[in-house]
């Protein structure tokens, strides 16, 4: 019998071997595989204070664990993925021949919450930009800053990028001949989108600003940073644009990155554009996530029904 030391040294090697698969074959990102390896490690303590080696877990163990899982009260999100990357790892170290058999394999994910996001009126997201622009044309010091705010609302308003995919973009991203962007999205998938006239002039803001500064010439990103991560942050974007959303008088705690991606996505809907349509601009793999923003327009949804059904028109006889 192994010791104990010995078996979460196991433990690690088998989790970072499973993060490198994820990581090179599938291309996961950097947030997603931070998940994973908390996820795992936690599972790990879980069965390591149980004197249990995750190379002999039993499916009974597994149960015993999601059922310490539920008793936390997780949202179904999170025990969705929970399950998702227990399974993913259990069928890693099958196919590597660490296991003969899949202990995960029974186990189901719980049904998928569909919660209905927050939908901002198209004059919300107009009063934004127009602070975010007026912001950005005072000449006062910190100008770069506002005009850099300015611009990251207009890209995410007129792309429905995810914001790690926002702030994460490269400096050579853009073909302004074109008027496009390739946006490398979860998985490493690239999505060719459109820029609008306003992304664009904010664009051309931006570069004007920074042309001259040793920051944007020798970064690769661009938004950069001083940071360790080398561009700007998720976090400090989220509270750039709640600060920009209270001056213009907006709630901020509606006010979300993820907010103005759903926006982008409704009123695309809202528009007229089909769901197929808003699945490729948005990077999602299964229409299904999409379809939930079917369920934000019921008014709309019923009215063009009744303007269009050929039986709608019909009048009733009794």
């Amino acid at each position: 019998m192994e010791k104990i030391e010995q078996k979460k040294l196991r433990n690690q090697n088998v989790i970072s071997l499973f993060l490198e698969m994820m990581s090179c074959e599938r291309g996961s990102g950097i947030n997603t595989l931070s998940a994973y390896k908390r996820d795992l490690e936690e599972m790990q303590l879980f069965f390591y204070n149980h004197k249990i080696s995750l190379l002999e877990v039993s499916t009974d163990h597994l149960i015993a664990y999601l059922h310490d899982l539920f008793q936390r009260q997780l949202v179904a999100s999170s025990q969705r993925r929970k399950i998702s990357v227990i399974r993913q790892f259990y069928s890693f170290l099958c196919c590597e021949k660490l296991r003969k058999d899949n202990p995960a394999d029974t186990l189901t994910l719980p049904k998928k919450n569909h919660t209905l996001p927050k939908i901002l009126h198209k004059k919300t997201i107009a009063n934004l930009l127009e602070q975010a622009q007026i912001e950005a044309n005072n000449p006062s010091p910190g100008q770069w800053q506002r005009i850099r705010t300015f611009l990251l609302i207009e890209l995410l308003y007129a792309t429905g990028m995810r914001v790690s995919e926002l702030v994460t973009l490269p400096y050579h991203t853009i073909n302004l001949k074109e008027r496009t962007m390739i946006i490398r999205g979860k998985g490493n998938k690239e999505r060719l989108v459109i820029l609008s006239p306003s992304a664009l002039h904010a664009l051309q803001m931006y570069k004007k600003a920074h042309s001259s500064t040793k920051k944007m010439k020798d970064s690769p990103w661009l938004f950069p940073s001083s940071a360790k991560l080398g561009h700007l942050s998720r976090q400090v974007f989220a509270r750039e644009l709640k600060g920009l959303a209270s001056r213009a008088g907006i709630q901020n705690e509606s006010i979300s990155p993820h907010v103005i991606r759903h926006a982008f996505a409704s009123h695309l809907l809202e528009g007229g554009a089909d769901l197929r349509t808003i699945q490729i601009l948005l990077g999602h793999t299964d229409i299904s996530t999409t379809q939930i923003y079917t369920h934000l327009l019921p008014y709309k949804l019923q009215k063009l029904v009744q303007d269009h059904h050929p039986l709608a028109k019909k009048k009733k006889k009794y």
